[in-house]
């Protein structure tokens, strides 16, 4: 697309999984990307495979923020999308999570991405930008011990609302995208204390123990598969794109069908052959 390289992305939680594959799709299209996160040497290893720049931050500290949104202006010289990516996860209901374990969960999903929000947006509405955040299907749909995550990532998504509600007629958009179980390091992590909680795999090694939680995490799931970085990755750029210009304040299921699921059909078996031969 004409003048896509002069576009400058913001792309947080950029050094695994989703961003990092976010990161590498953006760079091939011509983009100029800036990776953040806490962990500089993920950041480092994708800026040097792709000549993104990188930039650690806490996305949860406003001075930490307010630098990354400076250093990609001081660089680029213009800001046009950010990605929010960052994201993680504390298990509990609402009588077991710890306060501690609240407020962290919040402040890097909720409160991050409103600070970042905040600092970019001045920029963002000189460029007519856009946004992209990550949220879950945990945003649509919920599960046993997932409090705080889901609230979370329902939350993200009204921010983003929001930005299309109060900053679409100034030409601004903002869109998220809801992943089903997409192999990440952070879902291999928590495939493998599953395995190991639910004694699957049992005999065979650590890995093997993963492929199974997976295969049975993702068993009512129409792909019958979880996805990949790079299927997500694709569906951020497109909403980033111009391609996307009349998307606005959407919420894009990127699972496999899983949220197409009627929990109350899963008991009956569609494929059984018709009675009396019909």
């Amino acid at each position: 697309m004409p003048g896509i390289d002069r576009r400058v992305v913001v792309v947080t939680g950029g050094g695994t999984g989703i961003g990092a594959a976010t990161a590498r799709l953006l760079r091939t299209t011509g983009h100029h990307v800036v990776v953040s996160g806490r962990r500089p040497e993920p950041l480092e290893r994708v800026a040097e495979e792709t000549g993104a720049l990188a930039c650690p931050a806490d996305v949860g500290d406003p001075d930490a923020v307010q630098g990354l949104v400076d250093a990609a202006v001081a660089a680029y010289g213009r800001l046009d999308g950010l990605v929010l990516n960052a994201g993680i996860g504390r298990g509990g209901g609402v009588g077991e999570l710890s306060v501690e374990d609240w407020d962290t969960v919040m402040r890097t999903n909720v409160t991050g991405p409103f600070l970042l929000l905040r600092a970019a947006l001045p920029h963002l509405l000189e460029t007519r930008g856009s946004v992209v955040a990550v949220a879950s299907v945990s945003a649509l749909r919920n599960g046993v011990g997932n409090a705080a995550y889901a609230t979370s990532k329902a939350a993200l998504l009204q921010l983003c609302r929001s930005l299309a509600v109060d900053y679409g007629g100034r030409g601004l958009r903002a869109n998220t995208v809801c992943p089903s179980w997409v192999r990440t390091d952070m879902a291999d992590r928590r495939m493998a204390r599953f395995a190991d909680e639910a004694g699957l795999g049992t005999g065979n090694s650590a890995a093997e123990g993963v492929e199974v939680a997976y295969e049975e995490a993702t068993r009512l799931c129409p792909a019958g598969r979880p996805g990949e970085p790079r299927e997500v990755a694709e569906a951020i750029c497109w909403l980033l794109s111009p391609a996307a210009s009349l998307v606005n304040g959407a919420v894009l299921t990127v699972d496999g069908g899983v949220t197409a699921v009627d929990p109350g059909t899963v008991a009956f078996d569609f494929r059984v052959e018709p009675r009396d031969g019909r």
